[in-house]
């Protein structure tokens, strides 16, 4: 019999049997009074929801104690708090599966299948199983926390301490030292991150799915396979752009560091582009830079100059985002914010947004550099923030962005305005400092470095983990697969060699934090799309890398309007708010650096291209 005729035979009738004592009297027939399925279904909902958003709070303060205080009893306490609240979502799950196969309203249909898909690391319906899996993803978080790079007994390096060093370090050895040093933290993780493959893995398949990837392309609003498909598509729009890049950066580190280090039609060794994973390349601009189009201007250099320490440049980002018309932050978010490292303690540095109370105490996590790049990244981290604002009146199960991509996308759309006119109104460049048009191509290729180089790697860290969570890939066969997709997609390579006992992805915190990564791909291809659409909106008739929307409240109205609607609909309809389309597109990106792939295209004529 199947569960939906399990659940109508079993659980939507009600016998009642009356009894009459009466002399004489026969005995009546028991009736059956069926419940509708749609009532049955919003009361269990209700619980449901009731019971998350309180043990939802309970973890999210012991996590952020934990990641603010990295200690065996906080982690303890985070651990059992994520155990409750895991097995609380499993056991919910398996309940709401009962209600497949019948004929629901829309919105609770759309609630169900929310608490089946969107739990990240699923545990097995087992108590031991479960608090098992909470210690180890509470372990592996704390071993990244506190990694650190040691040259000696009393001169040690946090991750943040590396990565500046990185970013301005021409030294081939110190880089490669750096490289090589920060994944030794991982190796230990392997054990630890295969056990918790395997058990979330089980959760997974108790809950109907092959196996955790699939789990995880299901949440969606399509299909797994469809999921994948669209990841595809969409990197096959970019991937052009890409691979003019990457021929033009190579060329340049082979004019840096000699063609013997740098092939002219190998991939590149990961260590010498700027960045600890090689993730983002702005950090070796002026190595790639076209001749003459310095656009006068530093954004680091014009921060220090106006005085911007951390708390002011958090100030900033929230400017932005009230100029279009958003409420300002809480005076709670400056009260319990961690805004720069502790010199007293470990604490994840990882920058984060957090919502506390799914009402009005969020805050962001993050040990700020007084940089311009990490003045764009708390205009990301903000965007979580006023996202998670703009959606509070929702209820527990639609208080999230309308795909995960969507939550990553809206603090870098914001910081794509963040443009020398930008700058001009802020007080951060005088109009005679804007740069003239002739100086885009530096702009565009420093924003690409970052940004288009970004792509591939966003797509590969989830295209590995699929392949592991469906075992085509083996715990011994983890660090080369790895590899193998670096290559195959970045045409980046491992500086030295590396063996099966390394766990090179667990020093991304990515992977040992357990957090899903297609969502930062999509948000890559989002921010432009989005960008696009509220330019056209606010009347830009220039290119749209020149634009802004600092200060236009109908855009911000609009913008509103899509996140208000959280998770409530599929994300193809709140999509369509702001863009007038349902089908994500990358064109956008093509758009934005259209200038930069005409010179690019240029400037690689002789070379040897691809890898």
């Amino acid at each position: 019999m199947s569960n939906p005729e399990k659940f109508r035979r079993g659980l939507l009738a009600i016998t009642l049997a009356s009894a009459l004592a009466a002399c004489g009297e026969q005995a009546v027939e028991p009736k059956q009074i069926e419940i509708d399925p749609a009532s049955l279904a919003a009361s269990f909902l209700i619980n449901a929801e009731d019971e998350l958003a309180t043990l939802r709070k309970e973890l999210y303060r012991a996590e952020w104690i934990y990641q603010n205080f990295i200690t065996e009893d906080t982690a303890s306490l985070a651990a059992d708090a994520n155990s409750r609240y895991t097995a609380a979502q499993v056991r919910l799950a398996h309940e709401a599966a009962k209600f497949d196969g019948i004929d629901l309203a829309a919105s609770t249909r759309r609630k169900l299948d929310i608490l089946k898909f969107s739990i990240v690391l699923p545990a097995p319906v087992d108590a031991d199983k479960n608090a098992e899996l909470a210690k180890l993803a509470a372990d592996l978080n704390g071993m990244y926390g506190k990694g650190k790079y040691c040259l000696s007994a009393d001169n040690c390096l946090t991750l943040p301490e590396m990565s500046n060093i990185m970013a301005s370090s021409r030294d081939a050895d110190e880089l490669l030292a750096l490289w090589q040093g920060w994944r030794d933290v991982s190796p230990p993780m392997k054990p630890l991150y295969e056990r918790q493959v395997s058990l979330a893995n089980e959760g997974a398949k108790a809950l109907g799915f092959n196996d955790l990837g699939t789990m995880w392309r299901s949440n969606y609003d399509m299909s797994p396979t469809d999921f994948s498909v669209e990841m595809d598509r969409l990197w096959g729009q970019v991937k052009p752009l890409y691979e003019a890049l990457h021929c033009h950066v190579r060329a340049k580190l082979g004019e840096t560091y000699g063609t013997d280090l740098v092939s002219p039609d190998q991939p590149i060794p990961a260590h010498l582009l700027g960045n600890m994973w090689a993730q983002t390349w702005g950090n070796i601009y002026n190595i790639a830079a076209p001749e003459d189009a310095d656009p006068g201007f530093d954004l680091t250099t014009q921060l220090a100059v106006h005085g911007y320490d951390e708390l002011k440049m958090v100030e900033g980002a929230e400017r932005f985002f009230t100029s279009l018309g958003f409420e300002p932050l809480p005076d709670t978010f400056w009260q319990r914010s961690l805004f720069t490292q502790p010199a007293d303690r470990d604490v994840v540095c990882h920058a984060s947004a957090w919502d506390l109370d799914d009402q009005e105490d969020i805050r962001i996590k993050m040990c700020i550099q007084k940089t311009g790049e990490e003045y764009a990244v708390i205009h990301h981290e903000l965007g979580h923030n006023f996202y998670q604002r703009a959606y509070k009146e929702q209820s527990t199960l639609f208080q999230n962005s309308a795909n995960d991509g969507f939550h990553e996308a809206i603090g870098d759309t914001i910081a794509l305005s963040v443009t020398p006119e930008y700058l001009r109104q802020t007080g951060l460049l005088t109009a005679e400092e804007i740069p003239s048009a002739d100086k885009d191509l530096g702009l565009l290729m420093k924003m690409a470095m970052d940004k288009v180089a970004f792509l591939p790697f966003g797509l590969l860290v989830d295209k590995w983990r699929w392949q592991v969570f469906s075992g085509d890939v083996s715990p011994q066969q983890y660090n080369q697969a790895w590899w193998q997709l670096r290559e195959e997609y970045q045409g980046v390579k491992a500086p030295i060699s590396r063996d099966e006992n390394a766990f090179d992805p667990g020093a991304k915190y990515h992977v040992p934090g357990n957090t899903p990564y297609a969502r930062y791909f999509l948000a890559h291809i989002l921010q432009f799309q989005f960008h696009r659409s509220l330019c056209e909106m606010a009347g830009n008739e220039g290119p749209i890398h020149r634009c802004t929307i600092y200060g236009n409240k109908e855009v911000g109205e609009k913008l509103n309007a899509m996140l208000a609607m959280g998770a409530s609909k599929p994300w193809p309809e709140a999509l369509e708010i702001v863009t007038g389309s349902k089908q994500m597109d990358a064109t956008a990106i093509l758009d934005y650096f259209a200038p930069l792939k005409t010179w690019l295209d240029q400037q690689n004529i002789g070379r040897q291209c691809g890898w």
